[in-house]
């Protein structure tokens, strides 16, 4: 089975097409290897994924399905081998959460932020 057709069964990743991309990046490797999408896979290969924050996921290939299965089941398919993260990794991600979440640069409200600005001031009854 496909590289990228197995990440998106499996629901490592959201689409097939987000799949590519993660392999064309090198973010996905395969036995130590960067893989390209049409990598064909077997049973007990180890697959390691790079997430954004700079994580890194390792699984274990279990099995196949070809078609898309629910979440629960796809997590049969493979064994998940990531290393618990370390507290001090723990609080740098929530950190960085928190950054990103500070103020936004100004700019004018969204649908949402106007309906609630016009609740506040009593125009919206």
């Amino acid at each position: 089975m496909r590289l990228d057709a197995w990440l998106d069964i499996a629901c490592l990743v959201r689409t097939r097409s987000e799949a590519q991309r993660a392999c064309q990046l090198g973010r996905v490797v395969v036995n130590g290897t960067r893989a390209k999408p049409h990598r064909e896979l077997h049973v007990g290969d180890e697959i390691v994924i790079t997430r954004p924050p700079g994580r890194k996921q390792v699984v274990s290939v279990k099995g196949f399905s070809e078609h898309h299965i629910a979440r629960a089941e796809a997590r049969h398919l493979y064994d998940d081998l990531t290393p618990p993260a370390t507290p001090e990794a723990v609080e740098l991600r929530r950190l960085s959460a928190l950054l990103r979440a500070g103020p936004r640069p100004a700019q004018a409200p969204d649908k949402r932020e106007r309906r609630r600005l016009r609740r506040l001031k009593g125009l919206d009854d």
